[in-house]
């Protein structure tokens, strides 16, 4: 099942104009929802599009992870090794991201991400077994577990939009660091911190309250944080599907920006959105919100030629296979991409 015509999809040249989706229908993409989806979303960009100056952090907490349901037996092995490692050494260690709002949830996470306040030259000395990855020099230590600096995640935006917003109040300096990086993470929901030594979890950015309703939330305005990084519209997907969560309004406003996203950040996205055991749920996501056309034209034809609607309950052929495929999988065990 593989995407043939992702070029369609990626072309970095490829202007947005409300035209778009009367283009598809000349290729047998009829369906009416989806042009009304388009529409409505530009019409409420106009009236919903924040900017920074607007924004304002939310009141920020800090909880017993034992008063959330969050053990350290939870953790995994390797984990607990590198935390071990950097703590015995006197550097402050915090489990970040996605893996604590899974904890929360007791859901099994991807993986695992570490931030210390070690510099990453001490990271490598106190590890054989790592190596530097990613484009903001994460590090990777043994297996799933990625470690990365207080300090290299501070330049990360050294310059740019995030730096008009005000510090909360009663910030300390740690809370300070810890602060400012959950501020540079996608959604409120993956910017919760952990430290496994004291108990707490820090929440800066009203993740909790997030996870409470259900809902996938930018940290900073969704038009400005999918202009950072247009991928984060397929995370949300991905979050949304495995999760069972919804999106804020603002955040659908904003899908549109999947246009100007290049292939090999798509095809990576869509391999976590398939192979981690929610491949039906997200396509039934892409579908409903006039993506599934963008990203797999020829299952997206599949389903207006078997009448799909875009907020159907029902399934169909591919919605089975693709269901029948989840049962097999897990967010720590996927499959290969070749099996989609």
């Amino acid at each position: 099942m593989a995407i043939s015509s992702l070029s369609f999809a990626c072309r970095p040249s490829f202007p947005f104009r409300p035209s778009l989706f009367h283009r598809i229908q000349k290729v047998r993409f009829s369906s009416v929802a989806a042009i009304k989806t388009l529409d409505v979303q530009e019409n409420v960009i106009k009236g919903n599009s924040r900017n920074l100056g607007d924004f304002k952090a939310p009141e920020w907490r800090k909880l017993s992870s034992k008063e959330l349901g969050i053990g350290n037996s939870l953790i995994s092995g390797p984990t607990k090794k590198v935390l071990n490692g950097l703590k015995k050494k006197g550097y402050e260690v915090y489990l970040v991201g996605g893996c604590v709002r899974d904890l929360i949830l007791k859901r099994i996470p991807k993986d695992f991400d570490i931030i210390t306040s070690a510099e990453l030259k001490e990271v490598v000395r106190a590890f054989s077994r790592c190596e530097i990855v990613g484009k903001w020099f994460h590090i990777h230590c043994i297996d799933l577990v990625e470690v990365s600096s207080f300090s290299t995640i501070g330049r990360k935006f050294k310059v740019g939009l995030r730096n008009d917003i005000g510090c909360p109040i009663d910030c300390d300096e740690k809370d300070y660091l810890r602060w400012k990086n959950c501020l540079q993470r996608d959604f409120t929901i993956n910017g919760l911190m952990f430290d496994p030594y004291k108990r707490i979890v820090y929440d800066y950015m009203g993740g909790l309250e997030d996870i409470k309703k259900a809902k996938v939330r930018t940290v900073i305005p969704a038009n400005i944080s999918f202009q950072e990084d247009r991928a984060r519209i397929l995370r949300a997907v991905r979050i949304a599907a495995r999760l069972g969560f919804r999106f804020t309004r603002e955040t659908i406003c904003h899908f549109y920006s999947l246009l100007r996203l290049d292939k090999p950040r798509i095809m990576m996205e869509m391999n976590y959105m398939l192979a981690y055991g929610s491949a039906e749920a997200s396509l039934r996501i892409l579908w409903k919100f006039g993506l599934l056309e963008l990203l797999l034209p020829f299952q997206a034809a599949y389903f207006v030629r078997d009448g799909f609607k875009r907020r159907d309950k029902r399934s169909n052929m591919l919605l089975c296979l693709f269901s029948n495929l989840d049962k097999l999988l897990a967010p720590d065990r996927p499959c290969h991409n070749s099996l989609w």
